[in-house]
């Protein structure tokens, strides 16, 4: 299951065979949500709840480091093996099984904050621990979203009801798509705009763009907005099912808990919007339309560790040149934008505005095809 070779023929006409180094690796991808119960397990082992932070620390203080110590990872699978790759279920079973271990994670994580006598700040800190976890869901959701398959459309609605964000896949499949890096865009942050400040755009912005396209679907259809025809309402009943269930069982402060945990979880989803797309501007055709999405209007990371556990969601320009392609084949291209560092790395200078703008504006007015005219930038 592990070692698999793909056969192909090389540029000199001769049989090759194609390995996937990482092909093992992508496991941690599957097994990175599940920090809340390594959290939970290591408060158990020593009664210290700074322990419950360690996942923050892994994450946001041991991630970029790692990254900055493995290095990037620029190598593209043969473009005559993409075929084979796409269909090896080995890949897409992964993220099956993520799905229920997201699931886990947050059962988990209440059961702990009701029962384990928390301090305040523990009991807060667990709150964060697992609204990170559950943003991974908003990942793993991402990844399926755009498949057909009856399978990955219904895993993506229990995704996205672990952190109640049910519309995500309406917004972002028929909104963020066909918009990205427009001043039309809610998901498009803006040259010389803060990430708070864009969430307050991109939060109640994808939500109201999700129901107005799912609504005109239904109605086109002759179907009501309010029924169970509504892919929302699916996942946000199952939301309820999950949530309502866990305060149920665990008692009131557990919704305190939940809103807080699906509050972190959100803006999980808004860094990584702000991160993707910041100032970069498709061009208007002489008709009035927007230039058909590139990969460099996208921010692209190579970096090989953050990668491994976000199902290569930082090669994000191949992503939106190429939505249907799967995350182990999704391609590097020269001269792209390039972030400095991965996702973990950028999230903690998005949080400080003034370290964001002064590192990532003068990159984005030295990119090729903005050559510092402010006219060719989202702002």
């Amino acid at each position: 299951m592990f070692a698999r070779s793909y056969p192909y023929i090389d540029e000199k006409g001769r049989p090759a065979e194609y390995v996937d180094r990482k092909r093992s690796l992508w496991l941690l991808s599957v097994v990175y949500p599940l920090f809340p119960v390594a959290a939970v397990w290591l408060h158990h082992v020593t009664g210290s709840e700074w322990l419950l932070i360690a996942p923050i620390i892994f994450s946001y203080g041991l991630g970029p480091l790692l990254d900055w110590a493995f290095g990037e990872d620029q190598s593209n699978p043969p473009e005559q093996t993409v075929p084979a790759l796409e269909n090896d279920y080995y890949y897409r079973v992964l993220t099956w099984l993520t799905v229920p271990l997201h699931v886990i994670s947050l059962v988990v994580a209440v059961w702990w904050a009701a029962t384990a006598g928390l301090s305040l700040p523990g009991w807060l800190a667990l709150a964060v621990v697992a609204g990170l976890a559950s943003g991974l869901a908003v990942n793993t959701a991402h990844e399926m979203g755009h498949k057909r398959s009856a399978i990955e459309q219904l895993l993506t609605r229990i995704a996205l009801a672990v952190p109640a964000y049910g519309h995500f896949t309406v917004e972002h499949n028929f909104g963020h798509h066909k918009h990205v890096a427009t001043p039309d865009d809610c998901a498009s942050a803006r040259m010389g705009e803060s990430i708070y400040r864009f969430a307050l755009r991109e939060i109640p912005g994808g939500l109201r763009r999700a129901w107005r396209i799912e609504s005109w679907r239904l109605r086109r259809r002759g179907h009501r907005p309010w029924g169970l025809r509504n892919s929302i309402i699916q996942s946000w009943l199952l939301s309820v099912l999950l949530q309502g269930s866990l305060i149920a069982v665990f008692g009131g402060t557990t919704l305190l808990f939940l809103l807080i945990h699906n509050l972190v979880a959100w803006f999980q989803l808004t860094s990584a919007n702000y991160v993707e797309h910041y100032g970069l501007l498709r061009q208007r055709r002489p008709d009035g339309s927007y230039e058909r999405c590139q990969p460099h209007h996208s921010w692209n990371s190579n970096h090989i560790f953050s990668n491994l556990l976000l199902f290569h969601l930082e090669r994000h320009s191949d992503h939106h040149a190429n939505p249907v392609r799967r995350y182990q084949s999704l391609r590097h291209f020269d001269d792209l934008p390039r972030l400095p560092t991965g996702y973990f790395g950028m999230f903690l200078l998005a949080y400080v505005p003034p370290v964001w703008f002064r590192v990532m504006n003068p990159r984005l007015l030295a990119l090729p095809h903005v050559a510092g005219c402010l006219d060719r930038v989202n702002r």
